[in-house]
């Protein structure tokens, strides 16, 4: 085995003291930050067993029958069918509805590419839940798919109006209707029922009520007590649970509530979805940090390894999203709600402005809402649609989301399959024109093994378009240098083996990771040797591929220590 030794030359004479943070002071709803710069000496290495290797060798074949290859199938099939460069990277999430929640919809949707299923708890019994979630089990411990739960709560929604009947009624021009608080059974003619009391405070005559950010628009033009008498002069469909907002001259009317993020449905929610153990929880409506920590706090009380995602659909959370960016484990980009509480031309750039700083932290982001709305009742999309995905995709955001077009639409497959080739297609154009992002600027690492992992992480995915190998290979037990490496965006494919149930779940979110699960030793070598010899007995590896291979595998001894490598091995 030829070898080249390294001994942290890459990661000692890389300026650390001298870099300065990212300046996040500029960005429209961002809170500035500080620069941090870290300085150390020799001496602090002393403390340290940390290992940054760099050989080239080859790997000698052994038959281990024995190990079993945590692959999905999906994963399996793609690698055979279009090698390592032609793996997909952006990962694709689906809301399970009425239309696709039986268990051959859904294996269909898993074929198709499916990592995360969301479902959301505004809708459908805890019953019907429940078999849901137990219908992507069995296919996960089956037939060998790695589909993830997420459970998307309801969340204090204090602008939302129903109007009883379970399809989407037409509200024509001119027609007038009544909005009001009282609770009744079924429905009324011309009746919307609204979900909070003081929905109507501070409302005038003369102020316009739109419903989901443009289906409909009403204008006040009578109020009686906390309801509302209203004329619709923007005709549309009023869908079931629709979401309401009011603008006085031109300009949304901010209502302060002094409401929970998590309403008591809400626990109700978490609390099953802690027992059925699904892998993500979706927070609605967050306006700051407190409540997403709150919630990962009680979590941890748990001693359960859910990752709490914050969606970002409103004005408050746009004031102060970095320090929501910061406590949630990701972000939800939901569009459809967002616009309707900001200019619709500001929806691009704060798209743009939310992708680039959750790279910029290392927390997966979720571009969601009316991706191929028009597919809920057509089976191709508009070309505008498919330009708004690959836009997503160019921008490098984590994963897509299909709302309605899986929940309710009639072409959910197709949809599916859209954001498959759109992606994919995306990705390769931008391989071939070499449009490489830039290298976050943002230093992460506080103590000194976390800034060695994160320009390990950095170095290896510019080596590894430099040198243009196939593979990255991680090692890794939380994930950590897994996430490091996809916010990096290499052009290579990352394998992630880790011998942790959660943390392959969790990394079913992150850009270019495929995760897979496996034993691990403390042995480095023997890992390399063990997953290199599955991957290659499948056909999947060949003689002269090239693997770029990292670790954070803490070895187990009586003073424990860093371990972290970066190789490069040549199949023979």
């Amino acid at each position: 085995m030829a070898s080249m030794s390294a001994d942290l030359a890459l990661l000692t004479n890389y300026p650390i003291a001298k870099a300065s943070g990212i300046h996040l002071g500029k960005r429209v709803f961002g809170v500035s930050v500080l620069p941090r710069t870290i300085g150390f000496n020799g001496s602090k290495f002393e403390s340290f067993a940390t290992r940054a290797v760099m050989q080239v060798a080859p790997i000698v074949e052994e038959s281990k029958k024995e190990n079993q290859l945590g692959l999905d199938v999906v994963t399996e099939t793609e690698l055979r069918e279009k090698g390592f460069l032609g793996m997909r990277k952006t990962k694709l999430v689906c809301t399970v509805g009425p239309s696709c929640c039986s268990y051959e919809e859904l294996k269909k949707l898993a074929l198709g590419g499916m990592n995360v299923a969301r479902l959301n708890m505004c809708h459908n019994t805890r019953d019907w839940h429940e078999d849901v979630i137990r219908k992507i089990k069995k296919l996960n411990h089956e037939l060998g798919f790695c589909v993830s739960v997420m459970i998307d709560t309801e969340g204090s929604q204090i602008h939302v109006a129903d109007h009883g009947a379970p399809y989407s009624v037409k509200a024509e021009d001119g027609s007038i209707w009544f909005f009001t608080t009282e609770q009744f059974e079924g429905c009324r003619p011309f009746t919307v029922q609204a979900s909070y009391e003081g929905f109507a405070e501070g409302i005038k005559e003369g102020d316009e009520l739109v419903v989901d950010g443009g289906m409909a628009t009403f204008e006040v033009i009578e109020r009686i007590g906390n309801d509302l008498r209203c004329k619709c002069i923007d005709p549309g469909l009023l869908l079931p649970r629709a979401k309401l907002s009011f603008w006085r001259d031109g300009k949304l009317v901010e209502k302060h509530h002094e409401l929970p993020t998590l309403s008591t449905k809400d626990w109700s929610d978490i609390e099953f979805g802690i027992s059925e153990g699904v892998d993500f929880i979706a927070m609605s409506f967050v306006k700051d940090a407190d409540a997403v920590k709150h919630l990962k706090n009680y979590l941890s009380t748990k001693n359960k390894s859910i990752k709490v995602l914050a969606k970002i659909e409103s004005l408050e959370s746009l004031h102060k999203l970095e320090e929501i960016v910061e406590a949630s484990d990701g972000i939800m980009v939901a569009r459809g709600d967002l616009g309707v509480e900001i200019p619709l031309e500001q929806i691009p750039t704060v798209q743009e402005e939310i992708i680039d700083l959750c790279r910029q932290l290392n927390k997966p982001v979720i571009v969601a809402s009316q991706l191929l709305e028009s597919m809920i009742e057509y089976p191709t999309p508009t070309r505008a649609e498919v330009a708004d995905v690959s836009e997503a995709v160019r921008q490098y955001a984590d994963a897509l989301m299909l709302s309605g077009e899986s929940a309710i639409g009639s072409f959910g497959e197709k949809a599916l399959s859209v954001l498959c080739m759109a992606s994919s297609r995306m990705e390769l154009w931008s391989r071939e024109e070499n449009q490489r992002p830039s290298v976050p600027e943002h230093k992460l690492g506080v103590s000194l093994p976390d800034q060695i992992a994160e320009q390990i992480c950095n170095c290896a995915g510019r080596m590894a378009n430099n040198l243009g190998v196939d593979a990255i290979f991680v090692y890794t037990k939380h994930g950590k240098m897994a996430s490091l490496l996809s916010r990096n965006r290499p052009n290579p494919p990352i394998f992630a083996f880790t011998n942790e149930k959660s943390t392959q779940m969790a990394l079913n979110l992150q850009w270019g990771v495929t995760p897979v699960l496996i034993e691990l030793s403390d042995d480095m070598e023997a890992n390399i040797a063990k997953t290199t010899d599955l991957i290659k007995a499948k056909g999947m590896l060949k003689e002269g591929d090239a693997v770029l291979i990292i670790s954070d595998v803490t070895r187990t001894c009586a003073t424990p220590t860093v371990y972290q490598s970066l190789q490069v091995k040549v199949i023979s």
